[in-house]
């Protein structure tokens, strides 16, 4: 007997109060099973259909869902907007260049080290006219990149052909943009340290008396002005008494051996060879220690005419050597007859200024000791300070400028000498300019700081330091393009590469990248840089791998 199926078929109920037939059963059974066993599949197919139909269209859409009015086929103005550049799709000159075409191409710059270069090429300015670049502009930049190494950009990086775009001018008003157009200034290099005011040295005359002695009499004092030859003071030595003495002995013993000679030439021969040549000798000897005599007192400042000397007697030489060196005003007032001939006069070699005097009336002083210095004081050295690598930079010529602590005026010079060594403890290597001060109103040994100027310029093209920004390889700034204020041009900012010169607290030279008069962003162009380098973080330089 056979069993009855029942693996998942559907059967027909039985009749009520009927038997079932457990060997045939209803023919329609079998047709209902196969028809269940369909309609039980096809759920699990449309569900699969469908999964795959929404995948292709999400690998093919970005998975992004279809906006109601693209469904609808229309688009209004909140669904025409570039994400990427942040302005209307239809006005982005960044997805359309044709809205706002590009200049020709323009090889990297060798000679000024930028792209798309200003000054090799001036129609690519934002101006209204082509500019004119001079020979002197070029001769201008050509001394800037000779001077020093400048900082470089990277000749690769192609972050110069975006464009950042603003839809309208008062959305870049409302983000902070400012402008500032490119101008011409005055630039200056050089290298800071500190510097000391000191005395010309070749100016100042420390004096003491050249032999020991008392000092006598004083007629100039501290912060007198003294002319050359005028006479500071007087010093009781006994050496110059004897120095005198010496040579009124020697005087006195060359007439003598002189007489003899004369003598014995007019007595016709009387006397022999030998003797007239012994009295030669003794004569000659005689004149040896008269030179000798007026030597010694030479050598004590007191400067006597040998020449002179023949012409003199003997009355009137003592006389002459009595007040040696001492001005005639002075002798009169002192009594020949009393008076001491030691007298030492201590005379001024120049004119100056005492700024010291160490000595006082009835003081025993020696040769070690300084009694006066006399500065002039209108001629001055500024002495520098400098860091070794400053140092190599500097040469003998270089203009000075020079700012005392206790002054307001600026002080001005050149270098006229720079050490061949370093100091051994500070390892700074010293310079020293030549100042002049003619009203002497600068004060000694007092510091201050300094510039040695190493490069000067009337003229270099500047902008403010707010305008330059460093993205990564290349310094930039942003330049305003020159249709901007035209109704219904793009509001285009143009990202210039620059080469940099000097610089100070608030403005950049610009060697090349930018000309005169073109509009350069300042307030807000950090902004710019922000949006430049936004689509490209986490990749690197990515500006150099444009999109």
């Amino acid at each position: 007997m056979s069993e009855p199926v029942t693996g998942g078929a559907v059967l027909e109920s039985p009749a009520p109060n009927a038997e079932p037939h457990p060997r045939s059963p209803h023919p329609r059974g079998y047709i209902g099973s196969a028809i269940g066993s369909i309609t039980g599949t096809l759920p699990t197919l449309f569900v699969v259909a469908v999964a795959g139909v929404v995948g292709w269209w999400g690998h093919h859409s970005g998975w992004k869902l279809p906006k109601f009015s693209e469904l609808n086929g229309n688009v209004n103005a909140k669904d025409d907007w570039c994400e990427e550049h942040n302005v209307p799709l239809s006005i982005c000159v960044e997805c359309d260049p044709d809205l706002l075409p590009r200049p020709a191409f323009r090889e990297w710059c060798k000679l000024h080290g930028v792209p798309e270069c200003t000054l090799c090429n001036p129609e690519l300015a934002q101006l209204p006219k082509t500019p004119v670049v001079t020979a002197a502009d070029l001769e201008r930049a050509k001394r800037a990149l000779d001077f020093t190494e400048r900082p470089g950009n990277n000749s690769i990086c192609r972050s110069y052909h975006r464009r950042i775009q603003f839809a309208t001018a008062r959305d870049a008003d409302k983000a902070g943009i400012a402008v500032e157009p490119v101008w011409t200034a005055p630039a200056v290099e050089f290298v800071s340290a500190p510097g000391e005011i000191g005395y010309d040295q070749s100016h100042v005359a420390h004096l003491s008396a050249r032999s020991p002695g008392t000092v006598r009499k004083v007629f100039k004092h501290l912060g007198q002005d003294v002319k050359a030859g005028e006479l500071l003071a007087l010093v009781d030595a006994a050496e110059v008494g004897k120095a005198k003495a010496e040579l009124l002995q020697a005087f006195a013993g060359h007439q003598l051996k002189a007489e003899t000679l004369a003598s014995i030439k007019q007595s016709g021969g009387a006397v022999s060879g030998a003797r007239l040549r012994e009295v030669e000798a003794t004569v000659i000897e005689a004149e040896i220690r008269l030179s000798a005599g007026c030597q010694s007192l030479t050598n004590l400042g007191l400067h006597f005419d040998e020449a002179e000397i023949r012409t003199l007697t003997a009355e009137q030489l003592k006389a002459k050597l009595h007040f040696l060196g001492i001005p005639t005003d002075v002798a009169k007032s002192l009594d020949a007859k009393t008076a001491t001939t030691n007298l030492l006069p201590l005379v001024t070699p120049m004119d100056g200024l005492i700024v010291s005097r160490e000595m006082a009336v009835g003081e025993v002083v020696d040769t070690t000791r300084i009694l006066f210095e006399v500065v002039d004081t209108r001629s001055l050295w500024l002495t520098f300070d400098l860091k070794g690598e400053d140092a190599r930079r500097v040469s003998i010529g270089h203009p000075v400028r020079f700012k005392p602590d206790n002054g307001r005026e600026e002080l001005v010079g050149k270098i006229a000498w720079r050490s061949s060594q370093a100091d051994p403890k500070t390892r700074t290597v010293k310079v020293r300019a030549d100042l002049t001060d003619p009203e002497r109103k600068q004060v000694a040994n007092t510091f201050g700081s300094g510039r040695v100027i190493l490069r000067e310029e009337a003229e270099v093209v500047s902008v403010p330091n707010d305008a330059v920004h460093w993205e990564g390889c290349c310094h930039v700034v942003f330049v305003r393009d020159k249709d901007y204020l035209k109704a219904g041009s793009p509001k285009v900012f143009h990202v210039r590469k620059v080469r940099l010169g000097a610089k100070d607290a608030k403005n950049t030279e610009i060697i090349a990248g930018v000309l005169p008069g073109e509009l350069v962003v300042t307030k807000g162009s950090g902004l710019l840089l922000t949006e430049l380098l936004r689509a490209d973080l986490g990749e690197g330089c990515a500006c150099c791998h444009p999109k």
